[in-house]
């Protein structure tokens, strides 16, 4: 008799191997490697009459399907697209589901039946959410299973208009022997329901997971695997929250909806910049960045706070910017602007949870530290531009739209870089080339 392979898996990051170890050699991760059977049968399909080569500018152009969210819209790219897979991920509690519910009774409205695929919750928890919600859908079918070929049975009969997952780690098949939320379990039964969605054209959104470190939960193929990926973000005792694109494939990655958590469930908030700046009080250390890592700008306030330090080494602490990028600018302050931080603590945060990635930010947060250590507020000044360890500000992408942003919110004073100089009405607008500039300038 044959003896059936097995291997081991990472169950962080996916690594195979055919002997165990106690650290995974890829992601470094202790007891992460699971034994798990090899499959050694593959079944293959024959698309030949579904799928046609077709020449490239004869390929029909989807339309879009709205949300009943109209931020939710603009954010994806103007809506969904036929057979679009949607991978969405946040903390527990953070309200995923709940949008899901809101999302799924609009949506059936519009277009029809919304089969919602509950694997963490029983029919009668959905039913009484929904009641809290006032949520009444009549075409809004829901379906407490966790495995993936009575799912996949039940799709052909229901034929619906959009198809829900909650949660991914909780559907398994009997093809497989691993146990549910394993890395073999989560690629196959999301490729599945990808693959199934895809060909009837039906838009899936499946949620996600996360570790203990923020990340999705599963192998990294999950992201790869899915058209668009959002993380739903926000603080557990505040209103709002905050869903980010982070990978889109039918549209700009950096677009974000915000909403506000409320008894009757989520509400959108029209215009975000508002809500981030509604309680600025211009105090030293507040800078306005105005953020455009998707095709729209947001207007964010970024704080810093410098006090003497209590200890031998100094404190360097962020919240919502990178540490390493942080020391970086005080080191360049120091050098090329004589701004003196290695006896002081210093603390930044960019206000409302939101996460500063792009260099944009670097010369808002450094005038902000200059802003808190002089003790002298900076007024109502848009700031940005990227710092190079020289001290030279460099150009950024999209200068033009947040000049823009920045004058509809009643901003009329600008620093940003030379080379990105615009001329916008009604707006003073000072082009820097160096951090020395900036802070002559404002002095």
């Amino acid at each position: 008799m044959k003896r059936e392979k097995t291997h081991f898996v990472c169950q962080e990051c996916g690594y195979s191997s055919t002997k165990w170890f106690g650290k995974c050699p890829s992601c470094g991760t202790w007891n992460s490697m699971v034994e798990e059977r090899e499959r050694t049968e593959l079944k293959y399909i024959n698309h030949v009459e579904s799928c046609k080569p077709l020449p490239l500018w004869n390929v029909e152009e989807s339309e879009r399907l709205l949300t009943g969210f109209s931020q939710f819209n603009n954010a994806l790219g103007g809506g969904l697209v036929k057979g679009q897979v949607v991978l969405i991920a946040g903390e527990p509690g953070i309200g995923k589901s709940t949008l899901l519910l809101q999302m799924a009774e609009k949506y059936s409205k519009s277009y029809g039946k919304v089969f919602y695929v509950s694997g963490e919750e029983s029919g009668s928890q959905i039913a009484m959410r929904a009641k809290r919600l006032n949520i009444v859908g009549d075409e809004l079918y829901i379906f407490p299973e966790t495995n993936l070929e009575i799912v996949l049975d039940k799709l052909e009969d229901v034929k619906p208009s959009l198809l829900i997952v909650d949660s991914i780690q909780t559907i398994y098949s009997t093809e497989l022997e691993s146990a549910p939320g394993s890395v073999s379990q989560v690629r196959e039964c999301a490729y599945k329901l990808a693959q199934a969605c895809k060909k009837k054209d039906i838009p899936l959104f499946i949620v996600g997971q996360i570790t203990k470190d923020g990340s999705i939960a599963g192998p990294k193929v999950l992201e790869h695997l899915v058209d668009t990926v959002l993380y739903f973000e926000g603080e557990r005792f505040s209103f709002y929250r905050v869903l980010k694109v982070v990978k889109n494939r039918f549209g700009a990655n950096g677009e974000v909806a915000v909403f506000k958590m409320t008894d009757k469930g989520l509400e959108e908030v029209p215009e975000p910049s508002a809500l981030f700046l509604q309680e600025r009080i211009g105090s030293p250390g507040s800078v306005v960045f105005p953020h455009a890592e998707g095709s729209k700008p947001v207007l964010l306030e970024v704080q810093a706070l410098t006090i003497d330090a209590i200890y031998t080494t100094p404190q360097r602490r962020s919240q919502g910017f990178d540490i390493n990028r942080l020391a970086l600018i005080l080191a360049v302050l120091e050098k090329e602007a004589k701004i003196f931080t290695r006896d002081k603590d210093v603390f930044v945060n960019v206000v409302g949870g939101m996460q500063i990635v792009e260099p944009a930010g670097d010369l808002a947060v450094a005038l902000a530290v200059y802003s808190s250590v002089k003790d002298k507020p900076l007024g109502d000044v848009l700031v940005f531009g990227e710092l190079g360890l020289g001290g030279e500000v460099r150009a950024v992408h999209f200068p033009e739209l947040r000049l823009k942003e920045g004058k509809r919110f009643g901003f009329n004073k600008a620093v940003l870089p030379k080379s990105c100089v615009f001329e916008v009405d009604g707006m003073e607008i000072y082009g820097v080339s160096h951090i020395k500039e900036a802070i002559e300038l404002l002095l």
